[in-house]
């Protein structure tokens, strides 16, 4: 039967070998076997903190934990959140429903904050999601003004140094659009963001209320001199004119862009003529983009109106992305602000909203790798999790099955190199 985390060794080690483990369809070599469409269980072995192997289960008596048909899934990935703005709710008076409406009363309150109050937010933040299993963390930083490094942007430099050997942090610069009209400041500013250190990002908020198809270009160009990737915040928004997401797919292929891309939102899809969508997504598929769908904030800010319950959902089009190939990843976005009023810094509850919104089948054999993929946020080859010589960095669910995933997944046991983490950490 399942091993508790009350036995294993003192020091917190798991036994060389978990067997009996049920891992994800995605996770598995094409000739894996299976029986009734289900693939067989596997064996995990570990040596020295690293994955050795997968192996479908055998009977063979060796010291083990024995999973017992137990979900396994590798380390998640949060790959859009924001730091900066988390845990201001309280603080919050009345806000207008809405984006613009929390837009307006996130700027009110930063005009309060100090290196002391980010830090203390931000590391509560990461502490929640290290606990939850997450392995990787990319923040976007709210970076408003051309000529000032917002104080934000270096505390979070700063976490990203303290939690190092615990999580990676990633942060992208969130810079609204007309910061790049002019040429010249656009290189300046992709200058500024490649001396900040590995792990910075260029980013840029791209919504009709700012348009502009020139500042667009400037940033992926600055971007690409600099060596940078780029994670754009991307039609957000239910408006059919919005066209952020079309023009970016044929920037980033007329200027020959050599980094990663990664676009964020993209609701406007869903408001969309199916025809216009879809074609869009056609071009998204050329180039690499990475999508990112974030339905928690999303369902809870697309038509917002007081006292009246929103018909249109604004989760962008999941399944017709990831059916064209283009890589789909789920994150939490903002956890109680003005933006979101809930979450957990737990990517799998953002996961469960997904899943129900937009109806994906299969999520834990199919859609769970939307949340394990941090290889999908960054140029170079696909790196699948749980590779021979990878980290071992394993959740358990126990009290889940591949039918019910993601319910009853709040109680796991979390490794990081083959050591359970304490739940209380």
């Amino acid at each position: 039967m399942y091993t508790s985390p009350d036995n294993v060794s003192p020091d917190n080690t798991a036994p060389d070998r978990l067997i009996n483990a049920r891992l994800p369809r995605w996770l598995l070599p094409a000739h894996w076997p299976g029986n009734n469409g289900q693939p067989e269980l596997a064996d995990i072995h570990i040596a020295n903190g690293l994955i050795v192997s997968l192996e479908p289960s055998s009977a063979a008596a060796v010291p083990a934990w024995d999973l017992a048909g137990a979900l396994v899934l590798p380390a998640l990935v949060d790959a859009h959140t924001h730091l900066d703005k988390t845990f201001t709710l309280p603080r919050m008076g009345a806000i207008e429903p809405g984006l613009l409406g929390a837009i307006a009363a996130m700027m009110h309150d930063r005009s309060t904050w100090t290196t002391t109050d980010i830090r203390q937010r931000a590391g509560q933040a990461l502490q929640w999601a290290y606990s939850a299993g997450v392995s990787h963390v990319r923040t976007h930083c709210d970076w408003w003004e051309a000529d000032s490094v917002p104080m934000a942007w270096d505390v979070l430099g700063e976490l990203a140094d303290t939690w190092r050997d615990r999580l990676t942090l990633e942060r992208v610069s969130l810079m609204p659009l007309h910061l790049f009209t002019d040429r010249s400041t656009a290189n300046k500013l992709a200058a500024q963001i490649a001396a900040s250190g590995p792990g910075a990002c260029m980013g840029g908020f791209v919504h009709t209320t700012n348009w502009n198809a020139a500042a667009l270009r400037y940033l992926l160009e600055a971007a690409a001199a600099c060596g940078l990737d780029v994670d754009l915040h991307m039609d957000e928004e239910l408006n059919p004119a919005a066209c952020g997401l079309a023009t970016t797919a044929a920037l980033v292929k007329d200027i020959g862009f050599a980094g990663h891309v990664v676009c964020g939102h993209n609701c406007a899809l869903s408001a969309q003529d199916e025809s216009v969508a879809l074609q869009t997504l056609d071009a998204v598929a050329k180039t690499g983009i990475t999508l990112i769908t974030l339905p928690m904030t999303n369902l809870l800010l697309q038509d917002a109106v007081t006292d009246r319950t929103p018909r249109h959902r604004g989760l962008t089009l999941v399944q017709e992305a990831r059916t064209r190939g283009i890589k789909v990843l789920v994150a939490s976005d903002n956890v109680q602000d003005p933006f979101c009023h809930v979450g957990s810094y737990d990517p799998i509850e953002a996961f469960a909203a997904g899943v129900l919104a937009a109806q994906l089948n299969a999520p834990f054999d199919v859609w769970s790798e939307s949340l394990c993929r941090a290889d999908w946020l960054r140029r170079g080859p696909d790196v699948m999790p749980l590779r021979p010589g990878s980290p071992a960095d394993l959740l358990i669910f126990k009290n889940s099955s591949p039918w019910g995933f993601p319910s009853r997944t709040h109680e796991r046991t979390v490794l990081r190199r083959g050591q359970v983490i304490p739940s209380d950490v």
